[in-house]
């Protein structure tokens, strides 16, 4: 079900989280270098939104990653409904997409929960201080964007190339103010366990 962010107000502090990845390797906020900048993107595997953004958004993280910026990616989808999503798996996407950053697992969805995250994609860049600089798309690229009569089929004529995104990390690493233009990301909606859905999602 198509979803977009929440939008959170800029300035907010980035919740803490103590997460595993794939092969049970923990990793803090804390521990994380983000003295340039931190960015957390919700995701999962089997959304096709992530599936669109993938392998640019990989390159994005590791363009940035030598400016300073960290990336962590967070999957809470609940994996008894969507098994496609569990974390043997996400090592396997990581793998095949390039991700060159922690893809964590939230179990507990207490992190998605923390965050406001609503959809996959769901991206949110914190400047220095942790506070929130930019909450938005990757760019205006969907799956689909219209429909090719002549072929019969659906068809992408924007560019996926994180321009949004990479426009957002090149003003937080310049010292400028937030970009005041931010379009909410557009996903499949995150699945929360029954006892888990917010009000909100």
């Amino acid at each position: 079900m198509l979803r977009h962010s929440r939008m959170l107000e800029l300035g907010s502090p980035a919740p803490d989280f103590m997460l595993p990845d794939a092969e049970g390797r923990t990793y803090r906020l804390a521990d994380i270098n983000t003295a340039h900048g931190l960015l957390v993107a919700f995701l999962c595997n089997h959304c096709p939104f992530v599936q669109h953004i993938a392998a640019a958004f990989a390159r994005v993280a590791a363009e940035h990653a030598t400016r300073g910026i960290r990336t962590v990616a967070i999957s809470s989808n609940d994996v008894a409904a969507h098994p496609e999503d569990a974390p043997a798996l996400m090592a396997e996407f990581a793998q095949r997409h390039g991700f060159a950053f922690p893809y964590l697992y939230d179990e507990s969805q207490k992190v998605a929960l923390a965050y406001g995250a609503v959809c996959t994609p769901d991206l949110f860049l914190f400047d220095p201080a942790g506070r929130l600089y930019y909450r938005g798309q990757f760019d205006a690229s969907r799956p689909y964007t219209e429909w090719d009569v002549k072929f019969g089929k659906a068809r992408n004529t924007v560019p996926c190339d994180g321009a949004d995104l990479r426009g957002a990390c090149v003003a937080l690493l310049a010292g400028s103010p937030p970009p005041a233009e931010q379009q909410p990301s557009a996903g499949c909606s995150i699945k929360w366990r029954p006892e888990n859905e917010p009000d909100w999602a």
